[in-house]
């Protein structure tokens, strides 16, 4: 078999994946502002926010599929501030959702070409990366418990006896 196909595959699933969890969280944001208006609507810029930095990295939808958000500049898990940079593509129509009408209007005609954008970059982009994580400096990764074993594996093949582990 074509490993260079099984390689663009995985990484077509994976894009796949990324945005069903961001739809997941987007849902969550839809539910809050729409049954909850006006005050769900800032929750939801609260949710969107700070949704990256919780539970290590993972928003609701990236915990759900298995991903979390990490920095680039020292791999820890994304901070608020890296959260609310990252997500400013969805903050900013989302905030002119709290006028009626007019704002509405305005978010939706902002947010489509954002969302697009975003899309759009996740697919072109050879390192996956969308808008918000290119301009955090972020990256979202499978959450499959890798770095916390490489933190806690063994400087040596030995124990402090001598014993091969």
């Amino acid at each position: 078999m074509d490993r260079k196909y099984l390689l663009k595959s995985s990484i077509k699933v994976a894009r796949i994946s990324r945005l069903v969890a961001k739809a997941i969280d987007l849902f969550i944001v839809m539910i809050l502002s729409v049954f909850f208006y006006p005050v769900g609507i800032i929750l939801a810029l609260v949710y969107i926010a700070v949704s990256d930095s919780l539970q290590n990295g993972q928003s609701v939808g990236k915990k759900f599929m298995g991903f979390a958000v990490i920095s680039l500049e020292d791999g820890t898990p994304c901070s608020l501030k890296q959260s609310v940079i990252r997500n400013l593509p969805f903050l900013i129509p989302l905030f002119f959702a709290i006028i009626p009408f007019w704002g509405w209007i305005f978010a939706i005609l902002l947010g489509i070409p954002l969302t697009i954008l975003e899309i759009y970059l996740l697919h072109k982009l050879d390192s996956g990366h969308r808008l918000g994580d290119v301009m955090a400096d972020t990256s979202v990764m499978a959450n499959d418990g890798t770095a916390e074993q490489i933190k806690k594996r063994k400087d040596s093949w030995f124990d402090p006896d001598g014993q091969m582990t």
